[in-house]
């Protein structure tokens, strides 16, 4: 069985995310946690935005087209600057066991979202799989003595981070064909500098330079070049399920926490090691596939000349492929296997 690049790609994002974690636990000190996840976020988008000017050496525009940019703006506002707001003001009145156990609402409202509101198909198999992922997300985070939970209000701002993720993820999807690496490092820039800017308001200390490049460099892979890799599984999976894969990164945290930082491995680990191996199990071996009619679609991304690319030059070519331009897809009917990607976001 031949696994889809995209497929890799969400696992990996879900890897550099999750193995981040036990870096950021190492770099933990006097700084305030709200200034240290400025400074993750903050590496994220000065790194990505280096690594595109270096790219295409120089500046170029987005590709973000006018209709885009609501749904890219949406994005930010949700995920970059409402988002983290909320989970600061919930972790201040929350338990860390508990928090951890809320923000596995993410995967889950992010699901709902896709299949209710923007109506992306999801299949028996795909549910069952999330449900499984979910609940080896729980298991792995279930608080196993003083939680030190709070009010009732800390829970709620928590949940509300998750539901402003989860509206991300969705909007998100809208312009998963544009530039990765622009979409992430916008992203990075606007919550670093959100976090940090509220770090200095509230009056927390920032950390010594040395520590503050570490933050940074940790923030690029685990938080810039991620949710690059994020974006581009969007691109061909839908929400859902690059959710779900996303979904195992508090497992690979956790391996990684006990590999490098000698931490126990109490059952919940095994357990929850089953559950999502289960889930994703469900998820690689998923089969959708019927016939579907192509509507007229005008868009820009990188592609090669398939199926569904069959389209002329008005340019001179020179042959390269993958590439990338604006082009017209014409109406079509066919059947065959997909996913729920940027071509395929047709009603069952």
């Amino acid at each position: 069985m031949k696994i889809p690049l995209a497929v890799w790609l969400a696992l990996l994002a879900a890897a550099l995310f999750g193995g981040s974690t036990p870096f950021v636990k190492l770099l933990v000190g006097d700084s305030s946690a709200l200034a240290l996840a400025g400074l993750l976020y903050l590496g994220s988008g000065l790194g990505l935005g280096a690594a595109r000017l270096l790219r295409d050496r120089g500046w170029k525009p987005s590709g973000l087209s006018g209709s885009d940019w609501p749904w890219f703006a949406g994005a930010i506002g949700f995920g970059g600057v409402l988002g983290p707001l909320l989970l600061v003001i919930g972790l201040t009145r929350t338990g860390a066991g508990a928090a951890s156990l809320l923000l596995n609402l993410e995967a889950v409202l992010s699901a709902m979202l896709a299949w209710l509101v923007f109506k992306e198909h999801a299949g028996r198999r795909i549910i069952i799989g999330m449900g499984f992922i979910v609940a080896g997300g729980i298991a792995l985070s279930w608080p196993t003595g003083e939680t030190g939970a709070g009010d009732w209000l800390g829970p709620l701002a928590i949940m509300a981070a998750c539901l402003c993720w989860a509206i991300d993820n969705n909007l998100t999807l809208k312009v998963s064909a544009s530039d990765a690496l622009f979409i992430a490092g916008a992203k990075g820039l606007v919550a670093g500098a959100v976090n940090l800017g509220l770090a200095l308001v509230l009056g927390r200390s920032l950390p010594a330079l040395p520590l503050a490049a570490a933050a940074m460099f940790v923030g690029l892979l685990g938080y810039g070049l991620s949710l690059v890799f994020f974006v581009r599984a969007l691109r061909e999976l839908g929400t859902s399920r690059t959710g779900a894969y996303f979904s195992t990164a508090p497992f690979i945290g956790a391996a990684l926490s006990i590999l490098l930082l000698n931490e126990p491995t109490p059952p919940s680990f095994w357990m929850a090691a089953t559950l999502m191996g289960i889930g994703v199990w469900l998820h690689l071996t998923e089969r959708h596939g019927h016939e579907h009619l192509h509507e007229v679609l005008t868009h820009a991304h990188e592609h090669v000349h398939d199926e569904h690319h069959r389209h002329e030059h008005d340019f001179p070519w020179d042959g390269r492929e993958p590439h990338n331009h604006s082009h017209d897809h014409l109406p079509e009917r066919h059947s065959h296997s997909h996913f729920p990607d940027i071509h395929h976001r047709h009603r069952h």
